[in-house]
């Protein structure tokens, strides 16, 4: 999928890795950006991938913020101290597109 962007949310029907379940993910330029749910922790995390540079980071973020941390993880990230490539942050712009 390269250049383009990709949202897909999910509904009732959610995949479960343990016991976290995606609620959302998006794709672009080899990165894979998803927003996942503990039900029996009930917190939030956004999980970036670059499939690219082979680096991964999950953001623990407050459920009020989930929305925003998934579309912007690199900010949330840095707020956070989390450390990672410069080309990494430079290949985030997943925004969707008009």
């Amino acid at each position: 999928m390269s250049g383009s962007s990709h949202l897909s949310i999910a509904t009732a029907e959610t995949t479960t890795i343990n016991d976290w379940s995606e609620l959302a993910i998006r794709e672009g330029d080899g990165l894979e950006i998803s927003l996942l749910w503990s039900k029996s922790a009930d917190r939030v995390k956004v999980t970036v991938l670059d499939q690219r540079l082979e680096e991964y980071f999950d953001i623990h973020v407050a459920g009020a913020q989930a929305l925003r941390a998934f579309y912007h993880p690199f900010a949330y990230a840095s707020r956070q101290g989390i450390n990672f490539s410069d080309a990494l942050g430079e290949a985030a712009n997943l925004q969707p597109q008009n």
